[in-house]
């Protein structure tokens, strides 16, 4: 590998990692001052009042890393890559921007969703869509879709990808760390199989920023993440999934096991007369902890299991073999979920919330997000 590329390497994730890890501490005594706090209550484990402002210090990390990797000497190859950077930056400082709002006035659902939607708009004003997937069993991409399709598939994907992210945020480390499973594998996929060097710096910057925030979320946390990080977050990885193209099954592969939780929990809470946006301690991750294992070994777990099958879209080109995997891998969730279904069945009590409110990591648990 040219050393030019090594020393942007090195360069972008230095900075996202240095300036999270330094941002952090400072977000948390922000979030003191300002009342971006969540206090004990409801499903939450944490037993104190949290500051959860830990977005701040990831956003600000990320954005700083990706405007240093513009003056970098890496080759570009889209030329409409700065467009889609515009997007990929201005969707993200919108969400940050209401995540805080969010934080500190405790919106409803319906606002949340709209935010999710204004910021899902702004990446297809920016030329962020899916136009196309490659077809698993014919090894040929599908032709361009109409772009009604295209943008209805944009605006669903990004909105999950934001969901699952918050609710994923429930328990120490959680969050922050599958996401960072997730930008390793799309940093290796860019860099080493696409060589898209310059599109390969963005999930960079962005496995830095979670980095440097883990050593304070991690259990026990210091600071949560709240909606202004889990949005953020969550936007970031739909939007880093399109760009570049052929990274939706890595992210898939890597994000299965909370995308599915998100379905389940729809499923569930619908099936039951209940409303499926109503929180409740009915995700994996409550479940497990309601079972007896701790904070630690459930983030363990779960970084594990994301970094095996996200591993298996590295190892082969094969579209075939990744849509193996894909069906193995739901076949193995819905397995566990099955049996994890039974044996906490009897312990869904807690009274439920509004889930999109709570800001993922920091409201959910005793995490951040």
């Amino acid at each position: 590998m040219p050393a030019n590329h090594i020393f942007s390497f090195v360069v972008v994730f230095a900075a996202a990692f240095l300036i999270a890890f330094a941002l952090t501490p400072l977000a948390e005594r922000l979030g003191w001052r300002w009342h971006i706090v969540d206090d004990p209550r409801g499903r939450h484990d944490h037993d104190k009042t949290m500051s959860k402002f830990g977005g701040l210090g990831m956003y600000a990390a990320f954005t700083i890393a990706v405007i240093i990797a513009q003056f970098l000497p890496v080759v570009r190859t889209d030329d409409k890559e700065i467009v889609r950077l515009a997007g990929l930056l201005l969707g993200g400082a919108f969400l940050f921007v209401f995540g805080i709002l969010d934080d500190r006035y405790e919106f409803g659902a319906l606002p949340q969703y709209v935010a999710q939607l204004i910021a899902a708009a702004i990446a297809v004003l920016f030329l962020i869509f899916i136009e196309r997937f490659n077809n698993p069993l014919t090894g040929h991409s599908t032709p361009e879709w109409p772009y009604a399709v295209t943008v209805t598939l944009t605006l669903l994907w990004l909105g999950f990808m934001m969901n699952t992210v918050n609710w994923l945020d429930g328990v120490d480390g959680l969050a922050a760390g599958v996401c960072g499973v997730a930008s390793l594998m799309m940093f290796i996929h860019a860099a080493f199989r696409l060589d898209q060097v310059s599109v390969s710096l963005l999930p960079l910057a962005l496995l830095g920023a979670t980095l440097g925030f883990l050593p304070y979320n991690f259990h026990p946390a210091r600071i949560f993440m709240g909606s202004n990080g889990a949005l953020f977050l969550g936007y970031t990885i739909g939007v880093l999934s399109i760009i570049g193209g052929a990274k939706m099954a890595t992210v898939l592969l890597v994000m299965g096991l909370p995308l599915l939780d998100v379905v389940w929990q729809i499923v569930r809470r619908a099936s039951t007369g209940g409303d499926p946006m109503k929180g409740d301690r009915g995700h994996v991750h409550y479940r497990l902890l309601d079972l007896g294992l701790s904070q630690r070994q459930i983030v363990l777990g779960y970084y594990a299991f994301c970094t095996l099958f996200g591993g298996l879209a590295l190892i082969t080109a094969s579209r075939l073999f990744k849509l193996i995997a894909l069906l193995v891998m739901t076949g193995v969730i819905v397995t566990g979920f099955a049996v994890l279904g039974r044996r906490t069945k009897k312990l869904l009590n807690t009274p439920p919330e509004d889930e999109t409110a709570e800001s993922a990591p920091s409201q959910e648990s005793s995490q951040s997000g």
